[in-house]
């Protein structure tokens, strides 16, 4: 029998970030979690640790390689197919610092599947009596660029880019994961935007209902992968997917 989710972990040269007693504590604790680690090309030690929680909990912790690297849009998509491949009925993702805590993506998964929604985001709203511990820079710059992921979607979303996100398993998640993303960081706002233009096979538009839950905790952790680089050509990534948007938009306007 499968377990009712399956969080993906992505993770590049995390030997040292990689939380190995508060993963073995949530399986411990939550029989209906279990956690795949996507080791994406590391250059330490990192699939090493991975290889070791797998032998500490089987089963429950298990890891998957990728090499060379791939980034982590591509580690997202590969382990969110390769875990719904063992039919739990929720998965999601979460990053290795856990800057979102565990027990905050327990929260998410519970408000999923007790919401009955297709959808989770966790979102970062600095909100009395929430800690939410967010470089003021990073955090301005995220406001312009989730604005304008708002503005290409159609949808009034607060935080596309938190990395904790929950998912119902369904036909119109595993269309939106056949493809490549075409960006390494923006790859949140692309699979959102392939949810959002989910067809059935009719063509048909699907109903994917997405809620944003307000996150009560969240932190900042050093030692972040995304380079000042990456960050300048976030805006190019968004520009391609709207265009791409655009242009899915029109072929079916004409073949209507």
């Amino acid at each position: 029998m499968s377990t009712e989710f399956v969080w993906v972990v992505p993770c590049f040269d995390e030997e040292h970030r990689l939380d190995r007693d508060a993963f073995v504590s949530l399986v411990d604790s939550r029989p209906d979690i279990d956690v795949l680690f996507v080791d994406d090309g590391s250059t330490d030690r990192t699939r090493d640790v991975i290889e070791a929680l797998a032998r500490a909990r089987p089963g429950r912790l298990r890891g998957l390689s990728l090499s060379p690297n791939r980034g982590k849009g591509e580690a997202v998509r590969r382990g969110l197919l390769h875990a719904l491949s063992t039919g739990p009925r929720f998965v999601g993702y979460l990053d290795a610092d856990l800057a979102t805590p565990i027990r905050e993506m327990c929260r998410l998964s519970d408000v999923l599947r007790d919401r009955g929604v297709d959808v989770v985001l966790g979102s970062r709203v600095a909100l009395l009596g929430r800690r939410i511990e967010r470089n003021s820079t990073r955090h301005y710059v995220g406001r312009v660029f989730a604005s304008a992921a708002s503005l290409m979607l159609g949808v009034a979303v607060y935080d596309t880019q938190c990395g904790a996100k929950i998912f119902r398993s369904t036909n119109a998640l595993k269309a939106a994961l056949a493809e490549p993303f075409s960006s390494r960081w923006v790859f949140d706002v692309e699979l959102l935007a392939r949810l959002l233009e989910a067809r059935d096979a009719a063509g048909a538009p699907c109903s994917v209902e997405i809620v944003e839950e307000p996150l009560l905790e969240w932190r900042e952790v050093s030692g972040s992968k995304l380079s000042l680089r990456s960050l300048c050509r976030a805006p190019v990534d968004m520009g391609k997917i709207a265009l791409r948007l655009r242009g899915r938009a029109r072929n079916r306007a004409r073949n209507l």
